[in-house]
């Protein structure tokens, strides 16, 4: 069973930077994808990224690449969700989660319907 446990998030001043991270067990091969959505309060879900574990190829929704940053140093380390520059506006719990991959898939998907196993999610209030 796939499981994912968030970690990093807080509260931060505006413009700060944050890095949450994302570890994944249960995970028997390395074909697999981590994505990182956030949900904001009366908002839906929405996704930023994610990476393909298997290439390490990230993927993110255009309005995201800006400000935010998925990365992993190596398959058996955590996911990384790097936040720069963080508005008022970002605040909202943070969310990884794990999605496996076709054998000649490519790019990890960016919607969260994609994704079927979920952390618990991070809290992060982005507040002076």
């Amino acid at each position: 069973q796939v499981q994912l446990v968030e970690s990093g998030g807080g509260l931060v001043q505006p413009g700060g930077t944050l890095r949450l991270s994302c570890t994944v067990s249960g995970v028997a091969a390395e074909d697999y994808a981590i994505g990182w959505f956030r949900q904001a309060p009366g908002k839906e879900r929405e996704g930023i990224s994610c990476i393909n574990v298997r290439n390490g190829l990230p993927n993110s929704i255009d309005s995201m690449k800006a400000r935010f940053q998925v990365s992993q140093e190596d398959v058996k380390k955590p996911v990384y969700l790097h936040i720069f520059g963080l508005k008022t506006e970002d605040t909202a719990v943070y969310y990884c989660a794990a999605a496996r991959l076709g054998t000649y898939q490519v790019l990890c998907p960016t919607a969260h319907s994609a994704y079927p196993s979920w952390g618990q999610g991070t809290q992060v209030t982005v507040s002076s």
